[in-house]
C-alpha cells in the first residue's frame, strides 16, 4: 500500500512536561476533509526488562498505579530520556527499580505501542544471570517492592490474568518464548 498523504495544516502543544507531551493537530486528508482536532502523544518511547537470576526466578516489580487506582504486578520498565539509548535505559531502570543489575542483557524486540496517536515504541529486552547489587532507588512517584517468581509461576500468571498489564504479558510472553528457543 501506497502511504497516504495527510497534511498538517496547524499544530500546537495543549500538555508539555516530563511526563506526558500532547500535540493537538489540524489536518487535512488525501480527500480534502480537515480533521480539526487530531491529538499525537509524543514519547521517547519505553523498556521492559524480563530479567532471570541464575536459579531461575524472575523479577518483577509490585507497584501502584495512579492511573488506574490500582496495585499490580509487572515486569520493571521505564520511560527513555529524549535520545537515550534503550540498552542503557534497560541498564538504568532494572537497577533503580529493583536493585539488580544483569550478567548479559539483549533486545528481544521493538514494537509501535499506539501507532494511532503516537510514535513511540516499546523495546522489551531480556536480562540473565542478573544479581542484586544494590537497594531499589524508585523514583519519587514509584511506590514498588520487588519480587521473584519461578519462571514457571511466572508463565502462569500471564497465563492466569495475576499479571494483567497487557504490556508486561506480550513482553513476558515473548521472553519465554526466546528462552525456549535458546534451550
Amino acid at each position: 500500500m501506497e502511504k497516504p498523504r495527510w497534511r498538517r495544516i496547524a499544530s500546537r502543544y495543549v500538555i508539555d512536561s516530563r511526563f506526558m507531551r500532547i500535540r493537538r493537530d489540524t489536518v487535512e486528508l488525501p480527500n480534502g476533509a480537515i480533521l480539526p482536532e487530531y491529538y499525537i502523544r509524543e514519547s521517547a518511547g519505553f523498556v521492559m526488562i524480563v530479567a532471570f537470576t541464575p536459579d531461575e526466578q524472575v523479577v518483577l516489580v509490585r507497584q501502584y498505579r495512579y492511573g488506574s487506582d490500582s496495585v499490580g504486578l509487572e515486569i520493571p520498565a521505564g520511560m527513555l530520556e529524549p535520545e537515550e539509548d534503550p540498552r542503557v535505559c534497560a541498564a538504568r531502570e532494572l537497577l533503580e527499580e529493583t536493585g539488580y543489575e544483569a550478567g548479559s542483557m539483549h533486545l528481544l524486540a521493538d514494537y509501535t505501542i499506539e501507532p494511532v496517536r503516537s510514535s513511540a515504541r516499546a523495546y522489551i529486552f531480556m536480562a540473565s544471570g542478573v544479581q542484586r547489587v544494590a537497594e531499589p532507588q524508585p523514583e519519587q512517584t514509584e511506590c514498588i517492592e520487588v519480587e521473584l517468581v519461578p519462571v514457571e509461576t511466572f508463565a502462569a500468571m500471564l497465563e492466569d490474568g495475576r499479571i494483567d498489564n497487557l504490556a508486561s504479558v506480550a513482553a513476558g510472553y515473548r521472553a519465554l518464548a526466546a528462552r525456549t528457543r535458546v534451550r
